[in-house]
C-alpha cells in the first residue's frame, strides 16, 4: 500500500480530486488538468501536512500544555524549535471510506482518548467535486461521557497554474490579523493586510486572520489572483470556520519552498486550547459540522 494509503479518485465533468486515506485529506485537485493544489505522490508523506484534516485543534499549542475541565493536560511536541504540539492528532492516522461514488467519497476516523487528550472522538469528511469546484463537508462528534475541548482546521496548498507566488495577488476578508513572538505563539492582534487584492511580493505569511467578512451567502472567501488576472482560485469556508491561516511555503524544503500558499480554514486560532479563543466544548454526544471548499475561475 501507498505511503499516503488508500486512495479514492473522485470526478465530475472536467474535474478530478484524489483522497488519500492517511491523513484524511486531499492530495490532488485539478480542472481540465491544472492542478489547483500543491499535491504530492502517493509513496511520498504529506510535505506540511498538505491536505490534511487538523483535529481535535489547529495550529500549535504552546509548551503542548493547557488546562481543561480542572485538570492540566500534556501533550508530546511535534515541533521541538518551538516547543509545540501542532495540528492535532488526525494527520497521520488511517480514515476508512464509508461510502464512495464517482463524485464524492466520505471517510471515517475513530479518535481514541489518550494522554494529553483524553476524549474519544468521531470524525467523518465527504469530500465531492461538482459544478463548484471541491467541496468538503466535516462532522465530529464527542463519543465519550464527559466534555471535550475541540477545534479542526484543514491544510490545502493554493497554486495557480501560470506564474508565482511572488508575482500572485492575494485578497483576505479580514479585519484582524494576529501577531506571534519568534516561537509562532500569537501575541496579540492587529488590523489585516490583504483586505484588498495586492500583490505577495517578497511577504512571507505564517499569519491567522480573523473577524472575517462574509458574502451574502455566509461564506468568507480568500482569494488567489495571477499576475495578469488570468487564473484565480478561492477557498470558501462557512461560519463554523471563524479563522483563515495564511503560510506562503517559505519554511518547506526542496523544490516546494514558496511554491504555493497555503490558505487553511480554522474554526479557531491557534492556541485556542490554551486562550479558549473560539474553542468549541463540545458536551456528550455533541456533533460540530463545518463546510468549506474552492473553487478555480473557470
Amino acid at each position: 500500500m501507498a505511503l499516503s494509503g488508500e486512495q479514492w479518485t473522485i470526478s465530475y465533468s472536467r474535474w478530478e480530486a484524489v483522497i488519500a486515506s492517511v491523513g484524511g485529506g486531499v492530495r490532488l485537485f485539478s480542472y481540465d488538468d491544472k492542478s489547483f493544489i500543491d499535491g504530492y505522490e502517493d509513496e511520498e508523506l504529506a510535505p506540511g501536512s498538505a491536505g490534511h484534516v487538523l483535529a481535535p485543534w489547529p495550529g500549535r499549542i504552546d509548551e503542548g500544555e493547557y488546562e481543561f475541565g480542572g485538570s492540566t493536560h500534556r501533550l508530546p511536541w511535534n515541533e521541538p524549535a518551538t516547543r509545540t504540539s501542532m495540528h492535532g492528532l488526525v494527520g497521520w492516522l488511517r480514515w476508512k471510506a464509508v461510502d464512495v461514488s464517482d463524485s464524492a467519497v466520505s471517510l471515517e476516523c475513530s479518535l481514541p482518548a489518550q494522554p494529553g487528550y483524553p476524549f474519544p472522538l468521531q470524525l467523518r469528511t465527504r469530500w465531492s467535486v461538482g459544478p463548484g469546484g471541491l467541496r468538503a463537508a466535516h462532522y465530529v462528534s464527542n463519543v465519550g461521557a464527559t466534555p471535550c475541548p475541540f477545534g479542526l482546521g484543514v491544510h490545502p496548498y493554493l497554486r495557480l497554474p501560470v506564474s508565482t507566488p511572488d508575482n500572485w495577488k492575494l485578497t483576505v476578508p479580514a479585519k484582524t490579523e494576529l501577531t506571534v513572538n519568534e516561537r509562532n505563539i500569537p501575541t496579540g492582534t492587529t488590523e489585516a493586510r490583504f483586505q484588498t487584492a495586492t500583490r505577495l511580493g517578497e511577504t512571507q505569511l505564517d499569519t491567522s486572520f480573523g473577524d472575517l467578512q462574509r458574502d451574502s451567502d455566509g461564506y468568507a472567501r480568500a482569494v488567489l489572483t495571477s499576475d495578469d488576472d488570468s487564473e484565480e482560485v478561492s477557498l470558501w469556508a462557512d461560519s463554523s470556520f471563524k479563522w483563515l491561516h495564511v503560510y506562503t511555503s517559505d519554511t518547506l524544503e526542496g523544490d516546494r519552498k514558496r511554491r504555493s500558499v497555503a490558505v487553511e480554514p480554522m474554526s479557531c486560532p491557534p492556541n485556542a486550547m490554551r486562550t479558549g479563543t473560539d474553542l468549541a466544548t463540545l458536551a456528550p454526544g455533541e456533533l460540530w459540522s463545518g463546510i468549506w471548499g474552492i473553487t478555480p475561475r473557470r
